[in-house]
C-alpha cells in the first residue's frame, strides 16, 4: 500500500513539475511582451513607491499617459540622467542597463 501510494505521489509531482515548466512565449512580436513584463515587474520593484502602482502619481508625477509625452529614448534618458520637476526630483540611476531599457519600452507604451 505503501509503495502504491510513493507511486501515486511521484507521479503527480512529476506532472504537476512538467507543468510548471510552461512553453515560453508564442508570441512573434520580437519579445516585446517579454520586455514589457519585465517592465512592469521592475517598474513595481523600484518606481511604484513615489510613481504610484497604478502610475498615477504620489511622490513623483503621474505616469499614466507618460507615452503620450514623451518617446522611449526620452524617457530611458530621465531614468538614467533623472530630472527636476513640479513634483520634486527623480534622481538618476535608480534603474539601470537592461532593466532602465524595459521600464522606458514599458512606459513609452502608456499613452
Amino acid at each position: 500500500m505503501k509503495k502504491k501510494l510513493g507511486t501515486v505521489i511521484m507521479g503527480a509531482a512529476l506532472v504537476m513539475g512538467l507543468a510548471a515548466c510552461g512553453g515560453g512565449s508564442d508570441s512573434s512580436d520580437g519579445g516585446k511582451d517579454t520586455a514589457s513584463a519585465g517592465g512592469a515587474k521592475i517598474y513595481d520593484q523600484k518606481c511604484s513607491s513615489c510613481h504610484g502602482g497604478d502610475l498615477k502619481g504620489g511622490v513623483g508625477p503621474d505616469l499614466t499617459k507618460v507615452g503620450s509625452k514623451y518617446s522611449k529614448d526620452e524617457i530611458l534618458d530621465i531614468v538614467n540622467n533623472g530630472k527636476s520637476g513640479d513634483k520634486g526630483m527623480m534622481p538618476p540611476g535608480i534603474v539601470k542597463g537592461d532593466d532602465a531599457e524595459q521600464v522606458a519600452v514599458w512606459l513609452s507604451e502608456k499613452k
